[in-house]
């Protein structure tokens, strides 16, 4: 009787001890679900690429600049030095909203000056961090073609 004891036990005992690593093994083996997932995930990515893609081959100007009658690049390098002068401004001084006109107004006459040097810029659709990217390389592109921005 103390064997069959024993034997039960042991087989309790080795079921608690292994079941965590079946069940684990069952799970890892059906990857399916996070392989899904993953997929997902990619293809979610590669269709906002493309969209990024599509918006760049666009090449569309921001709405609001005015091509009637462009000022002068004179003009535009003196509201650059302004502009950049107020958003550098402390963030306790202006209001977010005053921040964002400044910016708007900022890229856009940026624009304008990449149009009437004739270079290329992608500011229109970008957005965040891209976006601050791309009015870097744009305000290095304006000062390599003479422009004084500072």
């Amino acid at each position: 009787m103390a064997i069959a004891h024993i034997v039960v036990l042991s087989a309790a005992l080795l079921t608690l001890l292994c079941l965590p690593c079946v069940v684990a093994a069952v799970v890892c083996a059906d990857e399916s679900g996070p392989r899904r997932w993953w997929r997902r995930q990619e293809r979610r990515e590669i269709r906002e690429l493309r969209q990024l893609d599509n918006a760049l081959r666009a090449d569309e100007p921001i709405a609001s600049l005015s091509l009637l009658d462009p000022p002068s690049i004179e003009q535009l390098a003196f509201d650059l030095r302004r502009l950049a002068e107020q958003r550098r401004g402390g963030p306790s001084q202006q209001s977010e909203k005053w921040r964002a006109a400044v910016l708007r107004a900022y890229d856009e006459r940026l624009c304008l000056a990449c149009r009437a040097l004739g270079l290329i810029e992608h500011l229109g659709p970008l957005q965040g961090m891209d976006r601050d990217l791309e009015r870097l390389r744009v305000e290095s592109e304006l000062q390599a073609a003479g422009l004084a921005l500072r």
